[in-house]
């Protein structure tokens, strides 16, 4: 079950990194994570009203909260780091956050196997490759590696901190709308104060009925973010967590599969070698 929930988890925040990619070439960054984030906040406020899980108010939504607080700030620190480039090495690097969620499992005191020891190693190796990593090239800044390391940390962080918000299913439908609401008020805030500054929050020639257009990608990618979330939360509650966050952070390699299959990108040699590699890490995680 843990299995299935995470490589679950892995294919929506594949497929939303992919949505979200896509929406980023038509409007900025920042925009399409609050609209994206609203529409989730909508569908999820609907649902929790349907399920009463209101009623599962407690203190353990703090960790929601958190989790609401931290990703924003993963976010715009990867996004940063992406524009500073080069993307071959922010991409894949981003992708260690999974180090967080693992190491609190193990300080919690779970022992996996050596075979499930070598799944994580293999699997690991194999996302970072997965990024197509470049070896050679420009020089990365230290202030884009910085940024970097910060978005990982914060994205492990989220990992572990939603898995930690609820211990129900109706329980998990409320931790996940906190967290979206915290997420729109601190994103929105940046936003706003953008805005403010004078960068605007569409670009130049682009009208509410161009974005109007778009609010059904907009809505997917929110959604699936959101479900992510939530699959994650159920694969860390029902298994070993060092196993859930590893094949949960499979995600790069079903981005990758995505821009080959719609977008007709090339794989680089290095970039099939890790989704290979992280196959095979995922077999061995599955079988131990």
């Amino acid at each position: 079950m843990t299995s299935l929930f995470a490589l679950a988890t892995a294919l929506l925040w594949g497929l939303a990194d992919f949505g979200g990619g896509l929406l980023t070439r038509r409007l900025p960054a920042l925009t399409v994570v609050v609209a994206s984030q609203v529409l989730a906040v909508l569908a999820l406020g609907s649902v929790v009203l349907a399920t009463g899980a209101w009623r599962e108010a407690g203190p353990q939504l703090w960790f929601a909260v958190a989790a609401g607080l931290v990703g924003p700030v993963a976010m715009f620190s990867f996004y940063k780091a992406l524009a500073l480039g080069p993307m071959g090495v922010v991409s894949p690097l981003g992708s260690l956050g999974v180090v967080v969620p693992v190491g609190v499992g193990l300080a919690m005191g779970e022992q996996p196997g050596l075979g499930q020891f070598t799944g994580i190693a293999v699997a690991v190796v194999g996302i970072v490759l997965a990024g197509g990593p470049e070896l050679r090239g420009a020089p990365v800044q230290r202030q884009a590696v910085v940024l970097t390391l910060t978005a990982a940390f914060g994205f492990g962080a989220v990992m572990a901190l939603i898995s930690e918000a609820s211990d129900s299913v109706t329980g998990l439908f409320l931790a996940l709308f906190v967290q979206r609401v915290t997420n729109v008020l601190a994103g929105g805030g940046v936003l706003w104060v953008q805005v403010r500054r004078g960068t605007p929050a569409l670009p130049e020639g682009t009208g509410l009925r161009t974005l109007g257009r778009l609010l059904p990608a907009l809505a997917f990618v929110g959604l699936a973010d959101v479900a992510a979330n939530g699959t994650y939360s159920i694969a860390a509650q029902n298994g070993p967590v060092t196993v859930a966050a590893v094949l949960s952070s499979l995600y790069p390699v079903i981005t990758a599969l995505a821009a080959f299959a719609v977008l007709r990108e090339r794989l680089r040699a290095v970039q099939a070698a890790g989704a290979g590699l992280a196959l095979a890490g995922t077999v061995l995680l599955a079988a131990g």
